[in-house]
């Protein structure tokens, strides 16, 4: 008695195209770029205005109200996030730690992407993005209130 063969059809996965492997490739890039321009910035001991190394104004919601804005400390800590301090980067501003992750992750991602060419959106289609991103900004707006709350008692910077 013989056990009869099974068929089973190969599965041919999809890759993507040049443009799209490039396209990866490009968002790897920036994810890096921004990162590499963290890591040469100097944190503000003041938990504010690093951006103002890359020539940037300051804060005019700042200037105006003398309350952060919603992306007050972002730069800041990015800044520790790339100099591997994720407490300094946290505790500056938790939604520019969160977004540091996030560049790095899409730094590795894009990379894996370019090289191999297998296409992200099988990962993205295994979980329901709505939950997440609204959970994203409640995060940000608890953050700001970090951010306000730290600032107007003085705890504010990283030393």
């Amino acid at each position: 008695m013989t056990v009869p063969t099974i068929y089973s059809p190969k599965f041919d996965r999809p890759r993507l195209s040049i443009a799209g492997r490039a396209l990866a490739a490009l968002v790897a890039a920036a994810c890096l770029s921004a990162l590499c321009i963290a890591r040469i910035l100097t944190p503000s001991p003041d938990g504010l205005a690093t951006h103002r190394e890359l020539g940037l104004e300051p804060c005019a919601f700042f200037a105006t109200t003398g309350i952060p804005c919603p992306s007050c400390g972002m730069t800041t800590s990015f800044a520790w996030f790339a100099r591997g301090n994720l407490a300094a980067s946290f505790y500056i501003q938790p939604m520019g730690c969160v977004l540091a992750i996030l560049c790095a992750a899409g730094f590795w991602i894009g990379l894996y992407i370019a090289m191999t060419g297998r296409p992200a959106h099988r990962l993205l289609k295994r979980f329901n993005q709505t939950p997440l991103l609204i959970g994203l900004a409640l995060f940000g707006l608890a953050a700001w209130g970090w951010k306000i709350f730290i600032h107007l008692h003085g705890l504010d910077g990283w030393r």
